[in-house]
């Protein structure tokens, strides 16, 4: 184990990775860390446009980020995503596992290829981030994980999208136990229905608002919502460990 794994996180700067970050919930979280004093590493996929507007956003209002390209279900890539931002900042303190990816479709419907996708970010995507930050986190950090509330809600049409997610909250619930004497907190965030575009995307409004309607609340969240209790997760919540934080206004 390094130096930079082993040093306390109040001797330092503290560091965020944020994967799926120049987008939706993973954008407004990065920015909300780094409101929050964390320097921030932007991982995206693609979009490398998208990617560097977050970083100059976070810039003009004062904070520090860069923004690093890389496939979450590539192991290599995602340790030289690791090695950059201990490189630039000198370690990291926090991961925020953003990156996903969603095709809905009855389960009779659902096309392999796309569950392969599915299968291939948001499942071995989860475990290959999460193993680096496993290995890597200072003492004192905190893994957050992304699941969604549509695992406990069991809508017709995301029997796939689901069943990837039911396989974060398990990695989830295990790595915080399997973590013991490192003082690192592991947990999700299950949004509720949230006006993202992975969200809105292929919905009428019909189906938007019904859904809308559905908490008690009667609103869809937002990413500003859902960045809320990543920073609570990434911040104060030392005592909260090993949980799935259903953020959702109470639709289950």
């Amino acid at each position: 184990m390094t130096e930079s794994t082993t040093q306390n996180t109040t001797a330092a700067h503290r560091v965020a990775i944020v994967t799926g970050g120049s987008r939706g919930i993973g954008r407004q979280s990065a920015e909300r860390l780094a409101a929050d004093g964390f320097a921030v590493v932007i991982n995206y996929a693609g979009n490398k446009a998208e990617a560097d507007a977050t970083v100059e956003a976070i810039t003009a209002a004062g904070g520090r980020a860069i923004s690093v390209r890389a496939d979450v279900a590539d192991e290599t890539a995602v340790a030289a995503l690791f090695d950059t931002a201990t490189e630039t900042y000198g370690g990291v303190d926090v991961l925020v596992h953003a990156a996903g990816t969603m095709t809905l479709a009855p389960l009779v419907d659902v096309d392999l290829d796309a569950l392969d996708r599915m299968h291939r970010t948001n499942i071995r995507g989860t475990f290959v981030v999460d193993q680096q930050a496993a290995r890597r986190l200072r003492k004192g950090g905190a893994i957050i994980n992304f699941s969604s509330s549509v695992l406990a809600l069991a809508l017709p049409g995301y029997t796939a999208y689901a069943a990837t997610k039911g396989a974060v909250e398990a990695m989830t619930l295990i790595l915080a136990r399997e973590l013991r004497g490192r003082d690192i907190t592991v947990n999700a965030v299950a949004p509720g229905p949230t006006a993202t575009a992975l969200f809105l995307d292929g919905k009428d409004e019909e189906t938007i608002a019904r859904m809308a309607a559905q908490p008690p609340l009667e609103r869809l969240g937002t990413p500003e919502d859902i960045a809320e209790v990543v920073a609570f997760l990434a911040g104060p919540a030392r005592w909260v460990n090993g949980q799935v934080l259903r953020a959702n206004g109470g639709i289950v």
